[in-house]
């Protein structure tokens, strides 16, 4: 998907906002769903069947963030509603700090309560930090919009 956005963001002769802007975009939207996909993958690779319900808050973060982000996206197309924009840009911030709570509630509970079973805890670890990541890049795409919305006034 990202590879065919370059390529028509690169047949595309004008564009509502800059290109490298656009590119940015697209990039951090690949970024947020390969931290996603790298979360999920890592389940399965090792064989996690009792799902932790740190692991449903992290992603319930996630949701309501990209649905923040396909408003602010869909806005973009011709910045009629700047205030829409900057309100979901808020809230998407607001979901990044969310998401660095949860992370520590996560870890504290993950080393309370399996503490005797090292191997679970690493891998634990890693899946939420990643879910987490993909909250940083949510906040980073908000702050690229930010930066268009801002030089488009």
């Amino acid at each position: 998907m990202t590879h065919r956005c370059v390529d028509d963001l690169n047949s595309t002769f004008i564009t509502p906002i800059d290109r490298t802007d656009i590119l940015l975009l697209i990039q951090r939207l690949d970024d947020i769903i390969d931290a996603v996909d790298a979360s999920t993958s890592r389940i399965v690779l090792y064989e996690l069947t009792d799902l932790r319900p740190e692991m449903g808050q992290l992603a319930s973060i996630l949701v309501r963030a990209a649905k923040e982000i396909e408003v602010a996206v869909k806005c973009l197309r011709n910045l009629k509603n700047v205030d829409l924009i900057k309100e979901k840009l808020i809230a998407i911030h607001q979901l990044e700090n969310e998401g660095d709570a949860a992370l520590r509630v996560a870890l504290v509970n993950l080393f309370k309560e399996e503490e005797q079973r090292p191997m679970l805890v690493i891998k634990w670890k890693e899946i939420f930090e990643r879910l987490e990541k993909a909250t940083d890049r949510c906040e980073e795409l908000a702050n690229i919009i930010e930066k268009v919305i801002i030089e488009a006034s």
